[in-house]
């Protein structure tokens, strides 16, 4: 079975057969009069692992992700902290792609601005008045919506369903309810572009249709962005871009859930959010987007710190399995890859692939398999985790406890090492990072060896210590019976 992807458009998981050989897709990007939070992350990490299967499965792609600079909120930020657009803008989109570096998504082929194609905007709003689709008044520009018959067929919404909620804005001059602004007459102190129907800016959604034709063609792939862009946004796109070219505009629409906060969306116009670079001081990048990966890209996620430790200590029981092995051989065929890609082939189901790994791990802790780990480790990049090194000491520690683990089952305490082991795992979600670890690992390592010299197994109580000594950590005793050693690093 091919990748199959669920497209809004149909409501159906459709094989995903591409119209060319480089795969066009375009994805929603923010508007940016304000920093980026969670929501925006994971909208980002959706097209990241889109983009990274597609890569796998050995097609090409040019991905677009556009920035809305120039829009009524950003300008009413202008106005509210008396600072030029440009620079707000500047200063949140440069926020937005350092925390996309830090989270290891992959830049996309081109970051297109509303503010740097006025003149391809321009020119589709003249082919959608010349075309009857839009009319001008008093230096606007509207869309017809009533003059296009397709219309709701994204949101599933009818024009009788539409009318009831339809209102006009004081300021708007349109002759329909219905119809929406591709262009705006320039206020008093708002930034303006010469255009036929006069000074003016373009209006949200006509910019996405310029951008992601100039970019991608009239007809491409696909479209990606959050549930909440399917009305009246996509909606929007889907008509204008139709009625200007008489061509399918994008042929599978790709959207995600929320994250939510208390039940409702994270939105920066309700003040209810999370800001990325906040979480990022708190929480490895990796195990944010275990976070986010752990719920298919479709559903909403409840935000909340509980869930980002549960997300801490399975990432990190992964880290901990890797960092076992020194090296990690080459493979030509991963452990379990035909379920793994069964898993993301299924409408990138990453929550499944994940729950495979986790069963290689739980396999591999009990058989030590060096193809297993190189199996995780070839999966984790695919899913775009980015690989770390743990430190030497950390690593170091990991091999004692593996040296420890064999000789305790060679004399038959494997029980032990349960007990102590399981102990600790319940214990991994209060650990922020690897260097947070290694000092567990290391009282994990003496908790043992105090047992052992309670049970009077002095041989195997100073292998572990002569096996620490070897790394570095030298221990202490202060008696026998004593819970308390004093640790050096040589």
């Amino acid at each position: 079975m091919g990748l199959r992807l669920y497209n809004t458009l149909t409501r159906t998981l459709e094989e995903f057969i591409p119209i060319r050989e480089v795969v066009g897709i375009y994805s929603c990007g923010l508007t940016v009069q304000s920093l980026p939070h969670i929501g925006h992350i994971r909208a980002a990490i959706t097209r990241d692992v889109l983009a990274r299967w597609l890569g796998h499965l050995e097609y090409k792609t040019k991905t677009i992700e556009n920035f809305t600079d120039i829009d009524d909120k950003i300008i009413e930020k202008q106005k509210e902290h008396n600072i030029d657009w440009r620079i707000i803008a500047e200063s949140n989109i440069k926020a937005y792609l350092s925390a996309c570096a830090a989270l290891n998504i992959q830049a996309t082929t081109v970051y297109p601005r509303a503010s740097q194609h006025i003149e391809e905007i321009i020119k589709l709003v003249k082919q959608l008045v010349d075309k009857g689709y839009a009319y001008e008044k008093s230096g606007d520009v509207y869309f017809k919506v009533r003059s296009y018959p397709d219309y709701g067929k994204l949101s599933k919404k009818s024009i009788d369903d539409l009318i009831s909620g339809a209102r006009v804005e004081p300021t708007e001059q349109k002759a329909d309810p219905l119809d929406f602004a591709l262009w705006k007459a320039t206020k008093q102190e708002e930034p303006y572009w010469f255009s036929p129907w006069g000074k003016g800016r373009p209006g949200w959604h006509i910019e996405c249709s310029a951008m992601s034709m100039h970019h991608l063609g009239d007809t491409f792939d696909i479209h990606t962005g959050g549930e909440d862009l399917i009305f009246p946004h996509h909606e929007n796109e889907i008509a204008q871009s139709c009625a200007a070219t008489g061509k399918t505009f994008a042929r599978y629409w790709l959207h995600n859930g929320w994250v939510t906060l208390k039940g409702e969306k994270m939105s920066k116009s309700t003040g209810h959010f999370f800001l990325i670079d906040d979480l990022l001081r708190e929480y490895n990048p990796n195990v944010i987007r275990m976070y986010l990966l752990k719920t298919h890209y479709r559903n909403q996620i409840e935000f909340s710190r509980e869930r980002l430790d549960e997300a801490r200590a399975a990432y990190l029981r992964i880290v901990t399995f890797l960092s076992g092995f020194k090296t990690l051989p080459s493979i030509d065929k991963p452990v379990l890859i035909d379920k793994f890609t069964e898993a993301m082939n299924d409408d990138l189901n990453a929550p499944r692939a994940l729950g495979i790994m986790f069963d290689l791990v739980n396999k591999g802790y009990e058989t030590d398999d060096p193809e297993i780990a190189a199996s995780i480790d070839h999966y984790m990049g695919i899913l775009g985790f980015r690989k770390e090194t743990p430190e030497a000491p950390f690593s170091d520690v990991i091999g004692v406890i593996r040296d420890v683990n064999d000789r305790l089952n060679k004399e038959n305490k494997a029980s032990l090492v349960q007990a102590v082991w399981s102990e600790y795992l319940q214990h991994l979600h209060s650990f922020k990072n690897l260097e947070d670890v290694f000092p567990a690992f290391v009282n994990l390592l003496l908790d043992i060896r105090n047992r052992l010299r309670k049970e009077k197994n002095y041989e195997l109580a100073d292998f572990i210590r002569d096996e620490l000594g070897a790394h570095g950590i030298q221990i202490h005793d202060k008696s026998i019976d004593a819970s308390i050693y004093r640790v050096e690093r040589l």
